[in-house]
């Protein structure tokens, strides 16, 4: 089985002074809710031996963030991508098919739509509740954890997915909430 984690980037600055929207910086609020994302991660369990991260400014900075708060082991694998800049479903679905198989979990940080359009489509199971609001939006600096029910990532198919946990900033765990100790 194969889990996968996908993290739109934090909320950006669009009143940043910059030419292009590859290098928009995070605002205050996405500041404050990527290291909120990583602790997300850690508090569900996630390990990703691999992260695939979009290699816009405003994605580099919300793994900057949020990674110091993941309490991930040293080995775990960053790739940049310049790829998955605004990478459709397709180019997504394109990038897990090419992951080596030594990942059997793995984190992508991008970008909507396609992250969003990604998360719903491998979202075939999971709690009602948490599957209508994933459908509805993934807002900025949202989580999402599912199980895949394939071996290898070259066979991942639409609907392959079991949604584990969906996280957002404002509204906490709508789903794979941890048990209170």
């Amino acid at each position: 089985m194969l889990t996968l984690a996908i993290l739109r980037h934090a909320k950006s600055d669009w009143n940043a002074p910059v030419d292009d929207d590859f290098d928009r910086p995070l605002n205050a609020r996405g500041l404050n809710a990527a290291p909120l994302a990583g602790q997300a991660i850690a508090r569900i369990g996630l390990k990703p031996t691999l992260i695939l991260c979009s290699s816009a400014k405003r994605t580099r900075e919300t793994l900057d963030l949020a990674l110091p708060e993941m309490q991930l082991a040293s080995h775990t694998e960053i790739v940049t991508d310049d790829k998955l800049y605004l990478a459709s479903f397709m180019t997504l679905i394109e990038v897990l098919r090419d992951t080596r198989d030594v990942h059997k979990c793995i984190l992508v940080i991008g970008h909507n739509p396609g992250l969003h359009e990604l998360a719903v489509a491998l979202a075939g199971k999971g709690e009602t509740a948490a599957l209508t609001a994933l459908q509805d939006n993934l807002p900025t600096a949202a989580l999402v954890a599912m199980e895949l029910k394939r071996s290898h990532w070259r066979d991942v198919r639409s609907g392959d997915g079991r949604l584990t946990a969906f996280w957002t900033p404002k509204k906490g765990f709508e789903a794979g909430l941890p048990q209170q100790a």
